[in-house]
């Protein structure tokens, strides 16, 4: 019994809303001014949709114009994101000041045929240190990179990106218990 009241029911909810749904189904629903709005006939809003949907023309370029691949775009991407390193001990810089473990993100800077690394922490530049320019990736898998390597006594901040790869030598802080 229940089935059969609950499917009348439905069926007569149904036939109650068809009478609603004229030709285009509930556009027509209540008041021709529903919400306030005035309505739009179907010309008006194809006008409307073509003139959002016309494709800007491209600016012409004076000159020689080249197509870049995708790897050269991505490539570029990335050296827009600067790479992050972990200092993991103490490091002595020049005035007897000390750079402390931490993460920093490293920046360069070529002056002069100089290369200049640059740690931040945030906004903060925490230490500019003079680098040595070199060929060698140091068996890194990405072209943008920075690094902190110890090779046993010896430790080295590396950097690469597009134009050069560069290291810095750093002396660890050695405390008074590691002395004894």
């Amino acid at each position: 019994m229940r089935k059969i009241l609950s499917l009348a029911l439905i069926f007569s909810f149904v036939l109650a809303n068809a009478v609603y749904a004229e030709g285009d189904l509930w556009d027509n629903f209540g008041d021709q001014n529903f919400y306030g709005n005035k309505p739009v006939s179907d010309s008006d809003f194809d006008k409307a949709l073509a003139t959002k949907k016309k494709e800007k023309k491209p600016k012409k370029v004076k000159g020689d114009t080249y197509q870049e691949s995708n790897e050269t775009e991505i490539i570029n991407q990335k050296a827009e994101e600067l790479p992050v390193v972990c200092i993991n001990t103490d490091v002595k810089l020049l005035n007897d000041s000390v750079l402390p473990v931490g993460h920093y993100q490293v920046t360069s800077e070529k002056v002069n045929n100089k290369i200049y690394l640059k740690l931040f922490q945030g906004h903060y530049l925490m230490a500019e240190l003079e680098a040595v320019e070199t060929l060698d990736d140091f068996d890194q898998p990405e072209i943008n990179f920075a690094d902190f390597i110890t090779d046993g006594n010896i430790y080295k901040l590396i950097f690469g990106s597009i134009d050069y790869n560069a290291y810095v030598n750093l002396e660890p802080v050695i405390s008074r218990n590691e002395q004894d």
